[in-house]
């Protein structure tokens, strides 16, 4: 075990206990310490290392602490015990991270521009930005977008303050409410749900704040309401509510019903009551979370990782790593899917039955 003043312990050999790690330099020199500590001959250096890296979202959030359970999941640094030994059982000489962003527009953009290898992104917002409508109707599509797997449904919540008196969307009107910042899925989503029901950003006093600030600013009463479409529970909404009163506010109706109808990619669903305390069962708008690269991926690496992604072993890393692990199976992993798969991950999918 070494320690970093920026990491943290880290845990070396074996099964090894990563953080979520968010910088390729940090990570490079954590990796060169791993290879003397664990014995690998001195003349191993890092060109024989791969790094790939993961766009998640605010830590927060859902996309970031699943994305270091995934991370680990395909890891497998050089010194790791076999994974038939119980270590990793990810892909030999991979060391992947977790990076936080402010979520799905950016995760493209950053994917698009060489920052993330791969990131995670809402299923509306990847398709919008793949054909060049939507969000991106302005936009020339970005037609190397590919797909590795769907991960798990993500809900739009609408957090309030208790005294706030919101108890539907129409009630934000002059309102203090935070979108979430402009480079995410969630912002998309809120304004697309202002327009549905009749408001606009100059009918409300927008902020531009992500789930922990926010939740933040409603405890200091700086706040009345905001807007995060993440996999329930939210770890910043979890927080709050143990701290102050909150309402869920539904969004449902013959306005959600109207945009369901509109934009495919949605579905009505429900947060079950006392997901955070003292909140109701809420019937929502959910869409889903996707895991996506750019075709130029390596297409034996996609393979390799999606691969390793899958291994029964990778079960327990996504279900210690964040509740909504549970919710990503192999059955549900090509649910949603509208854009192309990378050829990599087509060619594992297709191995086992799921693409014939």
């Amino acid at each position: 075990m070494i320690y970093s003043r920026n990491l943290g312990f880290i845990f070396l050999a074996g099964a090894i206990r990563r953080p979520i790690l968010t910088n390729v330099k940090q990570l490079k020199r954590i990796a060169l310490a791993m290879v003397v500590l664990s014995s690998v001959p001195l003349t191993l250096n890092a060109q024989e290392m791969q790094f790939f890296s993961i766009g998640t979202g605010g830590t927060g959030a859902t996309y970031y602490p699943l994305g270091g359970a995934v991370a680990n999941a395909i890891s497998n640094p050089p010194g790791s015990r076999p994974c038939d030994d119980g270590g990793s059982c990810g892909v030999e000489g991979l060391i992947a991270m977790a990076q936080s962003s402010k979520g799905s527009v950016d995760n493209i953009e950053g994917i698009e521009s060489g920052r993330f290898n791969s990131g995670f992104s809402q299923s509306d917002i990847a398709y919008w930005a793949y054909s060049g409508t939507g969000l991106y109707q302005q936009s020339k599509p970005k037609g190397n977008l590919r797909a590795i797997a769907a991960l798990y449904p993500e809900h739009i919540q609408l957090i309030a303050r208790a005294d706030a008196k919101i108890s539907e969307v129409s009630d934000l009107r002059g309102k203090r409410v935070s979108l979430d910042e402009t480079g995410s899925g969630s912002y998309a989503n809120a304004v697309a749900i202002l327009e549905a029901f009749d408001l606009s950003e100059d009918d409300l006093d927008i902020r531009h704040l992500k789930s922990a600030p926010a939740a933040e600013a409603i405890i200091a009463n700086e706040l009345d309401a905001f807007f995060v479409t993440a996999g329930y529970p939210t770890n910043a909404v979890i927080e709050l509510a143990e701290r102050t009163e909150i309402t869920l506010v539904p969004i449902s109706g013959q306005i959600a019903a109207a945009i369901v109808e509109a934009y495919p990619f949605y579905s009505s669903d429900t947060i079950p009551a006392g997901t955070y305390a003292g909140t109701d069962e809420t019937v929502t708008l959910a869409v889903g979370a996707q895991w996506i690269t750019l075709a130029s991926q390596d297409d034996e690496l996609i393979y390799q990782i999606t691969r390793a992604f899958w291994n029964e072993n990778s079960r327990r890393l996504l279900d210690v790593g964040h509740s909504k692990g549970g919710e990503v199976t192999l059955e549900t992993s090509l649910n949603g899917v509208a854009i192309p798969l990378h050829l990599g991950a087509e060619r594992f999918y297709r191995e086992i039955g799921l693409v014939k």
